[in-house]
Order: structure tokens, then C-alpha cells, then sequence
């Protein structure tokens, strides 16, 4: 059996004092390395929750004010040709909890955890006829 604070779960650091091993290098936070004491609280988007800013999961979201569906006939019956309506801008913060839920992120494999490049962008084609 294996007990999280048993001897094999420890690692000596440079002095010979035993520490618990680290899941994530960043121990999950946003800060520098000498960064000591609190970071502002943002309220989480789906949950409410008080999360440290630097640990929340940050999303901007660029949308339209109208839905596509209504889009087609705003441009159609507007005065001003190629009008271009304005966008909602938004920053949103999620707990991780109500991220992974939510399927903002997704849990990753130790391995992966490692990988700190961005996904891949996906950004739907226009096939203009």
C-alpha cells in the first residue's frame, strides 16, 4: 500500500530535510519563484467561487452582440453597407474544478502535464461561394 506521506513519496532537499514530491512545478499558481503572500480573488464564472487570480483558468471571449442567425438580417436591411457590428469582449475566470467540469480543460496525463505549449488553434474555414 502507498501512503501519500510515507518515506517513498518524500525527496531530500539540499540540506538533507525530506519534502513531499511536487505534482506540478508551478505548484499550480501563477506567481514568481520568490513571490511570498496573497494574490487578488476573482469570482469564478460557472461556480461563484473566490479563486487567487493566478490560478484561475483565464478564457477571452470575443463575440457577436447578435447571434448569427440574426446577423444575415441585420446586414440586410441596414442602410450603411459593409456596416460591421461591435463585438462583446470579455474576460472570463473559472475555477479549475468548474473548468474541468465544464470542459474548458481537460485533465492530462503526467507526461503531458509537462508540455506548456498552447493547443492548436482551430478557427473555421470560410468557403465563400
Amino acid at each position: 500500500v502507498f501512503l501519500q506521506g510515507s518515506a517513498a513519496a518524500r525527496r531530500k532537499t539540499d540540506d538533507g530535510r525530506a519534502t513531499m514530491t511536487k505534482k506540478r512545478r508551478n505548484t499550480g499558481r501563477n506567481k514568481p519563484a520568490g513571490a511570498r503572500g496573497h494574490v487578488r480573488r476573482v469570482r469564478c464564472e460557472s461556480s461563484g467561487a473566490l479563486v487567487p487570480k493566478d490560478k484561475a483558468v483565464k478564457r477571452y471571449i470575443v463575440r457577436n452582440i447578435v447571434d448569427a442567425s440574426a446577423l444575415r438580417d441585420l446586414q440586410d436591411s441596414s442602410v450603411i453597407d459593409g456596416y460591421a457590428l461591435p463585438k462583446l469582449y470579455r474576460k472570463v475566470y473559472y475555477s479549475i474544478s468548474a473548468a474541468i467540469h465544464s470542459r474548458v480543460v481537460r485533465v492530462r496525463s503526467r507526461v503531458n502535464r509537462r508540455n506548456r505549449a498552447p493547443p492548436p488553434r482551430f478557427r473555421p474555414r470560410d468557403d465563400k461561394k
